[in-house]
């Protein structure tokens, strides 16, 4: 791991796995969810099909840069996206999505790196449309696993899968690592895989947490709005995928995203939810190998 100071001052987190001569695919994670929410097999495998893989902690994420003492303004952007006034909404909020997406676009730069193939899950989806709908020359192609549009009539949660997402974080290390069983209310119904999920939450625990940090992405996804728009006028050549267990953003995020999105490719995937189960990686892994073998 290392930490790259971007040209913003920001410092972001990041791991690279792979040879840098190999084509590079920059991986964006969502939500509150650090760099090891990518298992490190599963980069490696692609890593091992010939890419270069870059992983990295979102701003106010991990062991990233925090904005640390900055007021997310939470319930009054909720209440400017209610009332329809997404201009006052961005006002409030301390950043945007577009700010995160630009974030990992300095950190290829910082890295050397001119174009690279973006792959985004969740949230990281959401920034992944963003940086291809704002610098589709620095995107040579375009991964949105489960993720949506920003269009609040697709991709709904389950009410059980909001509750818990946005459950206050236990404190405690044994506590938070107990807490990751509701995890499994998004995951696969097939491959739940707890013992991954008890792992995962340990080393994030261990990295460090950031309720703050985690408040201000929210800000940051509900003041950034719908991205149709953008996405109808995509050109980048885009790959959906969408798991069909997934309660925490519905199938119909995904399937949104490849209507709108000229020419993208919709892989719906039974047996997945809001995760990547290790026995899916070989049919995940090729997908996107095969989507990102070109230039």
């Amino acid at each position: 791991m290392a930490q790259v100071t971007l040209s913003s001052g920001l410092a972001l987190e990041c791991e690279c796995h792979g040879e840098a001569g190999d084509p590079p695919v920059l991986m964006v994670m969502g939500f509150g969810a650090q760099l090891v929410s990518w298992p490190r097999e599963f980069c490696r495998r692609l890593a091992a099909g010939g890419r270069y893989v870059i992983t990295f902690d979102n701003r106010d994420c991990g062991r990233s840069a925090h904005l640390d003492g900055v007021d997310a303004h939470l319930e009054e952007v909720q209440a400017a996206v209610q009332s329809g006034d997404l201009g006052r909404a961005r006002e409030l909020a301390p950043y945007t999505l577009s700010d995160m997406a630009e974030d990992g676009l300095r950190l290829l730069t910082a890295l050397g790196i001119e174009r690279a193939h973006v792959v985004g899950a969740s949230m990281g989806g959401m920034i992944a449309q963003i940086m291809a709908i704002e610098q589709p020359e620095r995107v040579l192609t375009l991964t949105s696993m489960m993720s949506t549009t920003g269009e609040p009539e697709v991709g709904r949660s389950s009410p059980e899968a909001l509750e818990a997402l946005l459950a206050p974080e236990p404190t405690g290390r044994d506590a938070y690592i107990a807490s990751a069983e509701t995890w499994l209310l998004w995951h696969s119904r097939r491959y739940p895989e707890l013992e991954e999920t008890r792992a995962i939450a340990a080393e994030t625990f261990d990295r460090g947490l950031s309720p703050e940090g985690t408040t201000r992405q929210l800000a940051a996804m509900l003041a950034s709005g719908s991205r149709a728009d953008g996405l109808r006028r995509l050109r980048v050549p885009t790959l959906v995928i969408h798991g069909l267990d997934d309660t925490l953003i519905a199938p119909s995020g995904g399937e949104r995203t490849a209507e709108l999105v000229p020419g993208a490719k919709l892989l719906l995937v039974p047996d997945m939810g809001h995760d990547r189960p290790r026995p899916l990686w070989p049919e995940l892994c090729a997908a996107i190998l095969e989507h990102t073998a070109r230039d």
